[in-house]
């Protein structure tokens, strides 16, 4: 009983971020074509290691405010608010971690301890998507998934 409990959990979390870091590095993507900041993209993507580590770095300074002023809300009893400012900068902050990481992957794995911590977190999320594969709902879950891609690029092809 406990372990089906913890299965259900790891797919739930396993679930959210996957469908978190997919989808705001797709929008990031969108965005970046929005903005017109293509030469950005493209320049970022050649980039030195030390340039891709300070690139990385950035979203991360700049989330941190954000963080910092969700956390000054919950302190105060402001728990909503904190929440909600929390989210947005957890957001925000995945987004654009996430189109720099895939900007930048190559160069920042040239880092010995970024490509082993890469390689831990792969490795664990590896092990962790193969005991939850065969469970109900993370089965159900990669079907809605698919649909509301299918449905996004539908409705962005309009």
């Amino acid at each position: 009983m406990m372990n089906r409990l913890l299965l259900t959990l790891l797919a739930v979390a396993l679930i959210v971020e996957e469908w978190l870091w997919d989808f705001l590095s797709a929008c990031g993507h969108y965005l970046a074509l929005a903005l017109g900041l293509e030469r950005i993209e493209r320049w970022l993507s050649r980039c030195s290691p030390g340039v891709a580590l300070i690139a990385i770095t950035v979203p991360i300074l700049l989330v941190t405010p954000l963080n910092l002023a969700a956390l000054w809300l919950l302190l105060h009893g402001l728990l909503l608010q904190g929440l909600v400012l929390e989210i947005v900068a957890k957001l925000l902050g995945t987004l654009l971690v996430a189109r720099v990481f895939t900007l930048t992957k190559p160069q920042l794995l040239s880092f010995a301890v970024l490509a082993w911590l890469y390689g831990t977190i792969t490795g664990w999320l590896r092990w962790a998507h193969a005991k939850i594969a065969e469970t109900v709902l993370y089965r159900w879950s990669r079907l809605a998934k698919q649909r509301v891609k299918d449905r996004v690029k539908t409705w962005l092809k309009r």
